[in-house]
């Protein structure tokens, strides 16, 4: 039977370390830095998300925690052991790739057994185990099946009952639902999900799709240009945005030109037309009162107001329906680069969806933050 917690009853020390963990880890190719002085932390049995645009060192993250790369600064542990030069197979990960890396000349179940027979385990002990895994993945009755014969959702399920059925410390995840249709790939990211929960093993999953961020992670890694630049729940993530790369990298939102009122502790208070919002005062440490800023507004947190007490105007320059909610964009000269966009539920957006139609904007002070203003 495939492991689950609490079958072991690992030591207090061994129980307080991370499952993973990277300590000032770089990793450079040549003269170009891939990965800059990563520290992270993954819990035992969390869901990981490393979440960034392409070539930002996701991906070389999780070859070095595979054991695929060899870092040039830091030091890897898995389960409180130092892996660092560890070579990939002994470090008990289980990985399904992009590509899934299926072999095509085996069958569905050696492609599952593969791993166990290099790991010396007993027959009847393969047959067991893999029997097992391939009911949990819905293959029972595939086991004599070519991948050429199974379509894109069951090989990738293949390719998730082999890295599974050799119960491993760690299983990471490298954007294994790109190849996928979009009705497919919403259906695997939630088999995915329910199946990392029920074995309760520690995941960590690469993507730059940041919706499959946040529907699928515990806890999400965004990363830029070589660097960790937050780490934090989906939530926190989206409403506490730690820099203005994440505001703007996950969820959508507007900029708007805002001067600081007021700094009192933790908080700040800047205006943006008539009106004054409270903001986190961390992003804006270093500027005072009347310093120019950029107030970062999610389009949810926009609505239209009276025209006497909206925060300023603008002209609806398009609106997009869809279907439960009407995206406006509007132009306005608050707008940093002179257009935002608000969301609207359809029964509110009446006779705003006509291009050119006048909108008094209300800002719901709610998850605002500002930041320093750029050139």
């Amino acid at each position: 039977m495939l492991s689950r917690p609490g079958d072991r009853q690992p030591t207090e020390q061994v129980a307080a370390e991370a499952a993973v963990r990277l300590d000032g880890v770089s990793k450079r190719f040549g003269p170009s830095v891939a990965l800059d002085q990563a520290w992270l932390k993954v819990r035992r049995g969390e869901f990981m998300t490393l979440l960034g645009p392409s070539g930002c060192g996701k991906t070389t993250l999780l070859n070095l925690v595979a054991g695929f790369l060899a870092p040039n600064e830091g030091e890897i542990f898995i389960d409180g052991a130092l892996v660092t030069d560890v070579p990939a197979f002994a470090r008990q990960t289980g990985i399904v790739f992009q590509n899934y890396a299926l072999f095509p000349h085996m069958t569905v179940a050696n492609n599952v057994a593969y791993g166990l027979k290099a790991r010396g385990v007993r027959k009847d002990e393969i047959r067991r185990r893999v029997a097992e895994i391939l009911a949990m993945m819905k293959l029972s009755g595939y086991e004599e099946r070519k991948p050429r014969e199974l379509s894109g959702g069951q090989q990738q399920r293949v390719a998730l009952a082999r890295a599974l059925v050799i119960e491993p410390k760690v299983l990471l995840l490298d954007e294994p639902f790109s190849a996928l249709d979009k009705n497919l790939r919403a259906s695997m990211q939630v088999e995915v999900k329910e199946i990392q929960r029920r074995l309760g093993v520690t995941t960590i999953f690469v993507t730059h799709d940041q919706s499959e961020a946040l529907s699928l992670s515990d806890r999400i890694a965004v990363m830029s240009a070589g660097r960790i630049c937050q780490i934090d729940t989906p939530e926190a993530l989206y409403r506490r945005p730690a820099d203005r790369f994440v505001a703007s990298f996950i969820g959508e939102g507007s900029l708007l030109h805002a001067t600081i009122e007021q700094m009192a502790g933790d908080s700040a208070i800047v205006s943006v037309g008539r009106s004054k919002i409270a903001v986190p005062a961390a992003p804006l440490s270093g500027l005072s009162t009347g310093s120019q800023v950029d107030l970062f507004v999610r389009p949810e947190h926009m609505q239209v107001g009276a025209p006497d007490t909206a925060a300023f105007e603008g002209q609806v320059a398009a609106a997009i329906y869809q279907g439960d909610h009407v995206d406006l964009y509007v132009d306005a000269p608050e707008a940093a680069n002179g257009r935002l966009m608000m969301r609207l539920a359809a029964r509110e957006a009446g006779g705003l969806s006509h291009a050119g139609s006048k909108v008094a904007i209300a800002i719901l002070g709610e998850d605002a933050v500002a930041f320093p203003r750029t050139a």
